[in-house]
């Protein structure tokens, strides 16, 4: 490169020209303004090839995806309580025509229907609002009111939904909810179409499965910031809406960013299968647990011969395992689930469900739940069988292929989960993260690995050089291995992390799986840009948090205890919460916290009379630690500092750590 260009241009951008020169970038622009490089011709390739591997024209899935449509909103961009926007349709506007060279063309496709967004009919009574968020909201015609079936993620989504439906369908009462599942995307919005008061008032019967209210507040206590930073990742939360960054969630455009509540039901889904009138509507219910979501409900109504199949049943194959970290799902109870349906309801002639587009006839209905069933059944048993045969999971994800009859269908294809995390979810499952190789049991920690590995490649300049070389050779995925590995040992060298930052870039673009996408695209705008300065605002789910038990709240708290800090220390602390009547003793001891709720006792060190929302504004961050403790607005009986010190055991993670560099 000539000398004139080294002193003029910065070391990132004279990396990237370089990249592209070596690489042969598939397009003639540069980077974009978040610094994502060109798709290389080894992706447009690839990109072509699955392109011509698929009917991508089929129009079957265009047509039922607009059929019925009432009404959309162009202009949707919703505000939340500042001013800001929790959701914003038109941001996703780009994507229409031919896919980009930087997209998965199966991926721009699947998009491109979700991108189709309204207020549809479903059939004669019952309504779907697609697009207002990840997930879908439905409300069905009873004889006095609406009754609304999964209300979305934030209040603000779900409220301008519901105006929607009263602009174009009549305004008329909420009669009847229904959570589907524990899923924050299916109740989390209820305050934005039926407020607490009205419900309790009205005595407005609210549904969900058994299980429901604990799997729903308690899903994201212990783990919750671990979870909303890795989410960052999967959702693409910090990447552009661009053909280069963040296109949508695969089955869904992506999570709303509002205020988070959630109403208590006065109806237990707990049998299958389960008949309840509501609003003079006859439904018929199958409950579900320990598929999707650990608490899940699907349903029937009779008189339009039509099957709701919630989340177990979406126009894609589904997680068995989330990126953003959970417990494995069982696939087993998953596909015996959608075989009960099968029998329970094989004369359905709609379905319709809570993520993407219905399908109308008997015959499409029934070929659509055989395959989504076969799909999960294939995996788990594909994966025993090699599993069996000892194969580990990375050598289980490369030998399972689907078969064909699976594999044209757009319905199974890898939109969110894919086969590969799914198989090794199913390991995972049956036998644990080892893989029986002694030489993984007690692995180096990732730096000092890289520190080694890299040693013995010859040193840092040697293994970038190798890298750069199988970056040419389009080996991305080996690229991205090693690299890592430098960029662990040593997080400042400006052309590892450019160059593995480019190398995402390419395996992001060639992702059939939007999550997929956006992980590898949020890891090369980390390695561009650094971490986020701030994780996840605990205040927007205030409403959901009032509802959950205080044991939770304790049983998060033990998780951050500072072993170390702790060490050598004994003490009793009383919490008693004032507006409760509820008494909870906390006791630290062999750096170990544990809590009961039983009587105040009398030995203890500190007792703190406080109420719950004092507590809760202390938990979320909205009251400081000291200005509370020395406050008018709480009692303390016993000694203020040990108090103090009890509290300042705990470790404060704000959900910022790195992921891409140690």
């Amino acid at each position: 490169m000539p000398r004139l260009l080294k002193q003029l241009l910065p070391p990132a951008l004279l990396m990237t020209l370089a990249l592209c020169l070596l690489a042969a970038c598939g397009s003639d622009e540069g980077v974009d303004a978040d610094g994502h490089t060109p798709a290389t011709d080894f992706t447009v390739e690839r990109n072509a090839a699955v392109a011509r591997s698929l009917d991508l024209d089929d129009p079957q899935d265009f047509e039922n995806a607009r059929r019925g449509l009432i009404a959309s909103d162009e202009d949707l961009v919703i505000a939340g309580p500042q001013g800001k926007p929790v959701w914003n349709m038109p941001d996703y506007g780009f994507i229409k025509g031919k896919a980009p060279d930087t997209v998965n063309p199966s991926l721009w496709r699947q998009e491109q229907l979700i991108n189709l967004h309204g207020l549809f009919e479903v059939v004669e009574g019952v309504y779907q609002l697609r697009g207002y968020d990840i997930s879908n909201m439905t409300v069905i015609r009873g004889q006095q009111g609406w009754i609304v079936v999964d209300p979305l993620l934030s209040a603000e989504t779900a409220a301008r939904a519901m105006d929607l439906v009263h602009r174009h369908l009549g305004e008329r009462p909420v009669s009847a909810v229904i959570y589907t599942h524990s899923h924050a995307d299916h109740f989390g919005g209820v305050q934005g179409v039926l407020t607490a008061e009205t419900a309790t008032k009205q005595r407005v019967p609210i549904i969900a499965p058994e299980g429901f209210m604990e799997e729903a507040t308690s899903e994201n206590m212990l783990a919750g910031l671990a979870m909303s930073r890795r989410a960052m990742f999967m959702y693409g939360t910090r990447l552009a809406r661009s053909p280069r960054g963040h296109i949508g969630a695969g089955l869904g455009k992506g999570p709303s960013q509002g205020t988070i509540g959630i109403l208590e039901p006065t109806l237990i889904v707990d049998s299958t299968p389960q008949k309840l009138t509501l609003d003079g509507v006859d439904f018929v219910f199958q409950n579900a647990p320990g598929t999707e979501a650990p608490a899940e409900l699907t349903f029937y109504l009779p008189k339009h011969r039509l099957y709701s199949g919630a989340d177990n049943l979406v126009p894609t194959l589904h997680n068995l395992y989330t990126l953003r970290g959970a417990q494995v799902r069982d696939a087993m109870k998953w596909v015996l689930a959608i075989d009960e349906v099968i029998d329970l309801f094989g004369e359905a002639e709609i379905f319709m469900g809570s993520h993407g587009w219905p399908l109308w006839g008997k015959a499409e209905v029934r070929d659509y739940l055989e395959s989504q069933r076969d799909l999960y059944k294939f995996i788990h048993d594909q994966t025993l069988r090699h599993a069996l045969n000892g194969l580990t999971p990375g050598e289980i994800a490369e030998a399972i292929v689907m078969p064909q009859a699976l594999q044209r269908r757009f319905s199974s294809r890898g939109y969110y989960g894919t086969v590969k995390h799914n198989a090794r979810a199913v390991y995972q499952r049956y036998f644990g993260w080892y893989d029986a190789n002694p030489a993984h049991l007690d692995p180096l920690p990732p730096v000092e690995a890289a520190q080694k590995y890299v040693d013995f490649m010859g040193g840092a300049a040697a293994l970038l050089d190798k890298a750069r070389g199988s970056f040419e050779q389009g080996d991305y995925r080996w690229t991205a291995e090693v690299l890592n590995h430098l960029v662990f040992a040593e997080p400042d060298n400006g052309d590892a992390r450019e160059l593995l930052a480019a190398t995402y870039d390419q395996l992001g673009y060639r992702a059939e799986s939007a999550p997929w996408r956006d992980v590898y695209l949020s890891g090369a705008y980390e390695l561009r840009h650094g971490p986020p300065e701030t994780g996840m605002n605990l205040s927007n789910a205030m409403g959901l948090l009032r509802h959950t038990p205080m044991e939770r709240f304790l049983d998060a708290m033990a998780i951050r205890l500072n072993a170390d800090k702790a060490d050598g220390k004994a003490l009793v602390i009383n919490l008693h919460f004032t507006d409760l009547q509820e008494n909870h003793v906390l006791r630290l001891k062999n750096s170990v916290l544990h809590h009961r709720q039983q009587p105040l006792q009398a030995d203890a060190d500190a007792t703190l009379h406080i109420t719950r929302e004092l507590y809760l504004k202390m938990a979320t961050g909205q009251a400081g630690l000291k200005d509370t403790l020395f406050s008018d607005d709480l009692e303390i009986d016993g000694s203020r500092l040990k108090l103090l010190r009890f509290f300042g055991l705990f470790d404060k993670p704000k959900g910022v750590f790195n992921i891409v560099e140690p």
